[in-house]
């Protein structure tokens, strides 16, 4: 993925408490397996042992963790970052407001407003609560804010044996198809109706919420493609990454068996058919993940 001359975003929060570095396998090499859909984000909480309902993307996230109170850092880093992690999330970032600015008025008839994201290490404040590096990356749509702890990506390279731009990238994009959920009014309806559902109902509603998430991030990496910043091999990786961090694949590694009705993010199967969706058609009309049998 082509990202160093980028310009870089006025969005980002740095909030963490020293440098934020680099490691092995992150821009400026491939890296790794080089993939995209580490997108998982919640997914990875049957990988890494996390509660599930605790890793929607933000959609369910709610005040307070359990367990033994932490203070939350505060410090805030003044000016753009300068270390390459930084550096990078920042023109990923970018990325995304150009696509979307000029997607969202033309194709759902509103006006891109941006959303912030906070980088952070450990602990932090968001308007959902506290934020953990243990949950994974977010989005709170109470503050449209996107959370990122980059030691995520290090958990990816470790628990999945998977790491490089992309993925990091796409990890990114998510999120920020959450925000374009949230934007065009989606999230919160989508959010109000799994508050009066049975888990198994709000579970499957969680679902779509998810791979329409993904379809999006895929209407995102159509037009990065458009604009020559993709290199050969990184859509087919992200393809077959999507299928192997489906529900059905994490769920039978970690615990022996699948239960659908636990799924929160969709299968494998699915997650590969609706980030594919987006990627093919550049399109949100082609993302109705809730009219349209998954």
């Amino acid at each position: 993925m082509q990202w160093e001359d980028y310009r870089q975003s006025d969005n980002l929060e740095d909030r963490r408490g020293g440098g934020g570095g680099g490691f092995a396998g992150m821009p400026g090499g491939r890296g790794g397996i080089g993939i995209g859909t580490m997108v998982v984000l919640g997914l990875l909480g049957w990988a890494l042992g996390i509660d599930p309902r605790l890793l929607i993307g933000g959609a369910e996230m709610i005040g307070g963790i359990g367990g033994r109170e932490q203070t939350p850092q505060t410090r805030q880093s003044s000016g753009p970052p300068q270390d390459q992690m930084g550096r990078f999330v920042s023109a990923v970032l970018a990325q995304n407001e150009d696509v979307w600015t000029k997607l969202l008025p033309q194709q759902a008839n509103t006006r891109y407003q941006a959303p912030q994201l906070v980088l952070f290490s450990g602990v932090n404040r968001s308007g959902c609560g506290v934020a953990q590096s243990a949950m994974g990356p977010f989005y709170c749509p109470n503050d449209r804010k996107v959370y990122l702890d980059t030691s995520f990506f290090q958990e990816m390279q470790r628990k999945l044996g998977g790491g490089g731009d992309f993925a990091y990238a796409y990890v990114i994009a998510h999120e920020v198809g959450h925000h374009v959920q949230n934007l065009i009014g989606i999230l919160p309806k989508a959010n109000q109706l799994r508050e009066r559902s049975s888990e198994r109902d709000a579970n499957a509603i969680s679902v779509r919420i998810e791979l329409q998430a993904d379809c999006f991030a895929g209407v995102w990496a159509h037009n990065i493609q458009a604009m020559g910043r993709l290199d050969q091999g990184d859509i087919e990786e992200a393809i077959r990454t999507a299928s192997a961090i489906g529900d059905d694949k994490l769920q039978k590694a970690a615990q022996g068996v699948v239960v659908p009705d636990s799924f929160t993010h969709g299968s494998s199967a699915q997650r590969t058919k609706w980030f594919n969706t987006g990627f093919q058609s550049g399109s949100l009309q082609s993302c109705d993940t809730f009219r349209n049998q998954i």
